[in-house]
């Protein structure tokens, strides 16, 4: 067989395969490393620099190493790119055929149940989704795999779709009429005879969880697993492996209990049942008129017991409702048993023991939940990696703090893995520059937002391509976005998180070529705008978590219990990676050219400022706005024209 460096190599089979095909030794080096864990069935963590082309660089083992390997990513789009375009790349350059399956969550399935129970309640009430349910049952009658992606006429925000679709709660299993068609058996069917099973970070770990809970184990046994953006992977993990009741699971009751019954009862005898859990709910949220956001669960104000008290009541006569009804009807022992569930979240969100996790409130504009968050999720990982024979492969751009690993190994559970740090090959000695401008004020002075406007004006104005604007608050977003459109005397296209759905922006964004798009934490990563639409990305501050946060506060508390430096241990290193991801966005191609802003002067004032400024790439810095304006006067006009490809 041939090595890596020669399969990679500028002879080897994917240069012949692919046009432009531009080998990288950091690629090459990825790939060896990654070949050699799942040889070994060891655990490896590897941060892989912009450019590296690590998608490449370990796809490439995983087709060669005949093992059955299981590829969670952080994104579905990014679940569709692998499975629609790089795996099948791949596969056909090595001349290696290999059976590959996407396996996406409930969610992302049309259920044919429950579209027969919404066409009924429809027949019932009349609906306004009357349209889109109509779009929905012309396509449910010729599609192969029921992707909802696959309807382009039904918005992926329409309110059709949750309940058209299924989730755990409310699959009838083995006992519904449609079993044998449903899609996401035959999707998991499909899992279990593939080579090479494609997932995202929350099926992985929701099947983790629920493995845990005694539930059948969805996702297909492997002999590896390799985690693509693996930095999201802690967070993702402290959600599921939590407890949590939110208004959305309690009204779709409601509404599943309505829709089930109509197949075997008159409405009006479960209709008042239901009728009182949806005022239960809306008497929970109408106990925070103004809050929004995260709020402790000390801060929650007295009613909030009694509001809990009588949900659980309801809950309760709903069980003995349908104890009552007794008609054998799957559909509403599915309703009991959701009932009884969410009974039980509840008992555990009203227990008052510290030990178990951080309770805490998530507000939203017309909803609300209620968490129990672990403290820490690093033994609960630490088991399931522990489990079996079986590589474990964790990437991502940024996963390292410096060079050090310490902070992700800890928060994944995994004892002394390999790890391997490789630079980008992109050339930012020549082709970025670190604006740092002096005698910015510190970021709790007032007006600290209208400051970074005014003094990033020029670069905004003497940039000739598109420039990105990311913030750590919403609040600094929106008040930058009234402000720039007031005082900004450029003609560039403003636009505006929020304004529109991301992808539109982003795509108004590369059209226009010189557009400016503030944005905040869903643009800090994941965005990949290649080219001149790019040449500028500032940054309003250093990104640590919101210090009213009360999951943050109690992570903090957890470190401080066992003797540690919150700050330094766990702020400061999440806080770096972030950073990591923001700086990320400008240079995403080799011919790229551009300038990052760091406006924060804490970056230059504080001691743990360097810890920041080691861990970017190696890029020139500069205090000197003359510099900047001349830079960016040199960078107009670059393409690019070799492909990095991944």
């Amino acid at each position: 067989m041939q090595s890596y460096a020669e399969i990679l190599g500028a002879d080897g089979p994917l240069a012949a395969h692919i046009p432009d095909y531009a080998p990288r030794p950091q690629q090459q080096a990825m790939a060896d490393t990654v070949g050699r864990a799942l040889d070994t069935l060891s655990t490896l963590v590897v941060e892989a620099g912009t450019g590296t082309g690590k998608t490449f660089a370990y796809l490439v083992p995983a087709v060669l190493c005949g093992r059955k390997v299981l590829i969670s990513t952080g994104t579905r789009n990014l679940q569709d790119q692998l499975f629609n375009k790089d795996l099948p790349t791949v596969s056909a350059a090595l001349g290696v055929p290999v059976k590959i399956a996407l396996l996406k969550g409930r969610a992302n399935y049309l259920c044919r149940h429950r579209l027969d129970l919404e066409e009924e309640e429809a027949r019932y009430d009349g609906s306004s989704m009357a349209p889109d349910l109509m779009s929905i049952r012309r396509w449910a009658q010729y599609t192969k795999v029921g992707d909802i992606g696959e309807v382009s006429d039904v918005s992926e925000n329409a309110s059709i779709w949750p309940r058209v679709t299924s989730a755990r709660e409310n699959c009838l299993g083995v006992e519904c009429k449609e079993y044998s068609r449903c899609h996401v058996v035959a999707a998991r069917r499909t899992a279990q005879e593939a080579d090479i099973v494609i997932v995202n970070h929350h099926l992985l770990l929701a099947d983790l969880a629920l493995k845990e809970e005694g539930f059948g184990e969805l996702l297909p046994g492997a002999d590896a697993v390799i985690l693509d953006e693996a930095h999201q992977v802690p967070d993702t993990a402290a959600h599921f492996f939590g407890v949590a009741v939110s208004s959305g699971q309690l009204s779709a009751l409601a509404q599943d209990l309505v829709a089930e019954s109509l197949a075997v009862h008159s409405r009006s005898e479960l209709q008042s049942i239901a009728d009182a859990l949806v005022k239960a709910v809306r008497d929970c949220r109408l106990l925070f008129p103004s809050a929004s956001g995260r709020l402790e669960w000390s801060s929650k104000p007295e009613q909030l017991e009694r509001v809990l008290t009588e949900l659980g009541q309801v809950l309760e006569d709903l069980v003995m409702a349908l104890d009552a009804v007794g008609d054998g009807s799957k559909g509403l022992e599915n309703c009991q048993a959701r009932a009884t569930d969410l009974q039980d979240r509840l008992a555990k969100l009203s227990r008052d023991d510290e030990e178990e996790g951080i309770r805490w409130l998530d507000l939203r504009a017309r909803g609300f939940s209620l968490h129990l968050t672990p403290f820490d999720v690093a033994q609960t990982l630490h088991d399931f990696i522990q489990e079996g024979a079986r590589a474990w492969v964790f990437t991502s751009a940024t996963l390292a703090v410096g060079e050090d690993f310490t902070h992700f190994v800890s928060r994944i559970g995994v004892e002394e893995p390999e790890t391997a740090r490789l630079e980008s090959p992109f050339d930012f000695p020549n082709k970025a520059l670190l604006y740092l401008p002096e005698s910015m004020p510190l970021p709790s002075a007032q007006p600290y937002t209208r400051d970074v406007i005014d003094r990033c004006s020029p670069i905004l104005s003497a940039n000739r391509g598109g420039s990105f604007v990311l913030f750590t608050s919403h609040r600094a977003l929106t008040e930058a976005a009234v402000y720039l459109r007031e005082s900004f005397a450029g003609d560039s296209l403003i636009l505006v998180q929020g304004e529109a759905p991301r992808d539109e922006l982003l795509q108004r964004f590369r059209a226009a070529g010189n557009a400016i798009l503030l944005g905040t934490s869903s643009f800090w990563e994941g965005v990949d705008v290649r080219g001149d639409a790019l040449s500028v990305v500032i940054i309003d501050k250093l990104p640590f978590a919101s210090p009213g946060d009360p999951v943050l506060q109690a992570r903090l508390q957890a470190v401080r219990r066992e003797g540690g430096n919150p700050f330094m241990e766990y702020q400061v290193p999440q806080a770096v990676i972030a950073l990591k991801q923001g700086v990320g966005r400008l240079i995403r191609d080799n011919n790229d050219r551009g300038v990052v802003v760091i406006c924060d002067p804490r970056i230059t004032t504080k001691r743990y400022g360097a810890v920041f400024l080691d861990s970017l790439p190696p890029m020139p810095r500069t205090h000197s706005l003359d510099e900047v304006t001349q830079f960016l006067s040199a960078t107009s006009g670059v393409t690019s024209s070799a492909c990095m490809h991944e």
